[in-house]
């Protein structure tokens, strides 16, 4: 007898997954800065250290025997600061601008400075820049009394109206003499701009599309020192101790990131995750532009570390993930945090959350070696499971599980700028500048760090949106043109007008009294001008696309030295 066994009906065959690519240029350094891994590239040149301690013996010389004469001296502190020097003489520096402070507006009315509109903006700005909340009432001096507006005579101090453009970009709100000597000066030096010689012609083109204030130490440092030389009245001194300087600390930033270089190596993201972006030079540059100084290494490399690991994490969320799989990751990092939950992850999501792990354990070691209390890396640990939650709700916006109002959105979308995390972990590595209370207060999300995210949310923004980027990648515009029923052109207009008002808010909080420390409100400071830099200049997302002009930068910066 036949036994009839019937056959089971076929699986119905798994959806295929449709996955995006944004076809990310790949690393343009490719293994470039691996060279500079080694012992002998660490280690300091001695007779190049004995010249700058000369130097530096010298420069302190100057700074003390100008004290006498205001005029002199705040040109040289000035200078110093272009240069990039300002960092070896900090000490004498505060003691000069407080000494200014204390006799401020006496300053202000000595015969010789009353009428002399560069060096009363030079003191504002100076003295601004170091937490001094002095009066911009000094400018109404400048002002004609029968019009009420800056004197047309003005136009013909150049030097003058350079210096009060540069002191406006320190304004805060309700500083309407500000106001009207931004729209006063800009209008004028953008007219004598192609009239004047250099090096002063360069400087006004320079500042008009970087101000000081906006710009990046060491950015401008090598800018300043190759127009410093051409200037008739420059110091030797100061031209060789900041050629000498400059290229010491360069060597210095190469030898870290030969070292970063070589475990972004080891990690094989590209191998692993080659969806995402490889960005770890850009990553370090971000934290050579937050801070510079040598003693900041461990910072810098805790923060590039982090944003060249978030970079790869952001891409999973936005770019290859879908809603489910990104769900299971968020839980294994919000709820989990353990190597047990890797059984529980699609395949190609294990290796960067394997990755996060190591790195945590990682800054717990080295702040042990460093001396460092252990218990800092929990902050950074919070702001990590903070941003992974800013991803989720994203990712569920741009794939149309939820369609938020603006207010909804942006308290997400600011975490996600990665400024806070950034922060965060920087200052974990900053020493024993940075206490607990600060840390805690960095972790409210407090208003110098809401200011700055929200800068760089709404200058990506409009910087994707004008480059015809999807709008997933430029979300912000499309949710407050829906919600408004306003025109893209309005929409920037209104964007601009938050982002004014957002260096307000930011300089606000560097007046005395401060919340914490002046080294650590830069910090926040500094990502907001490495926005200006890399998006607000170039038009265009100079991280992502960082092949062009963001390559000439880095180049520039820990590339190739200054001739001497």
């Amino acid at each position: 007898m036949s036994v009839f066994v019937q056959a089971s009906p076929p699986k119905p065959a798994e959806p295929e997954i449709v996955r995006r690519s944004s076809n990310y240029h790949p690393c343009v350094w490719g293994d470039h800065f691996l060279a500079y891994n080694t012992p002998e590239h660490a280690t300091p040149d001695e007779d190049t250290l004995q010249k700058i301690q000369v130097l530096k013996d010298e420069v302190k010389k100057m700074l003390l025997e100008a004290a006498s004469q205001p005029q002199q001296q705040l040109k040289l502190i000035a200078d110093i600061q272009r240069l990039g020097l300002a960092y070896h003489f900090q000490v004498e520096i505060d003691a000069a601008l407080q000494r200014m402070n204390d006799a401020y507006h006496e300053l202000c009315k000595v015969t010789n400075m009353q009428n002399d509109l560069h060096f009363v903006a030079l003191c504002f700005r100076l003295l601004r820049q170091h937490c001094y909340n002095v009066s911009s009432d000094v400018f109404n001096k400048f002002k004609d009394e029968s019009t009420g507006k800056f004197k047309e005579s003005l136009n013909k101090d150049v030097e003058g109206l350079l210096s009060l453009y540069e002191a406006t970009h320190l304004r805060v709100h309700g500083e309407d003499i500000l106001e009207e000597a931004l729209a006063f000066t800009t209008s004028h030096l953008e007219s004598l701009k192609t009239q004047l010689k250099d090096p002063l012609a360069a400087q006004v083109i320079r500042a008009l599309k970087i101000p000081l204030w906006k710009s990046v130490n060491r950015v401008e440092a090598r800018h300043c020192i190759s127009l410093y030389g051409e200037d008739d009245s420059h110091s030797k001194t100061l031209f060789y101790f900041a050629k000498l300087d400059y290229n010491l600390l360069q060597k210095l930033y190469q030898s870290e990131l030969g070292k970063i270089s070589s475990w972004w190596m080891n990690l094989h993201m590209k191998e692993k995750m080659p969806f995402a972006r490889d960005r770890v030079v850009e990553s370090y540059f971000w934290a050579l532009g937050t801070s510079f100084e040598p003693q900041y290494a461990l910072s810098r490399s805790f923060l590039t570390k982090t944003l060249a690991l978030l970079v790869v994490v952001d891409d999973m969320y936005d770019v290859y993930g879908t809603v489910e799989e990104l769900t299971l990751f968020t839980d294994a990092m919000l709820q989990r945090w353990d190597i047990n939950a890797l059984d529980r992850l699609p395949e190609y999501m294990r290796h960067i959350y394997r990755v996060l792990l190591d790195f945590d354990t990682e800054v717990e070691e080295e702040l042990s070696k460093a001396g460092m209390p252990v218990s800092r890396a929990q902050y950074g640990k919070e702001a990590m499971k903070q941003i992974i939650r800013s991803y989720i709700f994203e990712a569920k916006c741009v794939n149309k599980w939820i369609a938020p109002t603006m207010d909804e959105y942006m308290p997400y979308s600011l975490i996600g700028t990665t400024i806070p995390i950034l922060a965060i972990y920087f200052m974990v590595g900053m020493g024993d500048i940075v206490t607990t209370e600060a840390l805690e207060w960095a972790s409210t999300f407090p208003s110098i760090l809401r200011a700055s995210s929200l800068y760089c949310r709404l200058t990506d923004d409009m910087v994707e949106d004008k480059a015809g980027k999807a709008e997933d990648t430029a979300y912000v515009v499309g949710c407050y043109m829906r919600q408004h029923g306003v025109s893209k052109e309005y929409t920037y207009s209104e964007f601009r007008k938050q982002n004014t008002q957002a260096w307000k808010d930011m300089n606000s909080e560097c007046l005395q009294p401060t919340a914490v420390p002046l080294p650590i409100l830069r910090v926040a400071l500094s990502s907001s001008r490495l926005v200006y830099i890399s998006y607000e200049c170039q038009d265009n997302d100079g991280f992502t696309s960082s092949d062009t002009k963001t390559k000439e930068l880095i180049g520039t910066l820990l590339v190739n030295p200054i001739p001497i």
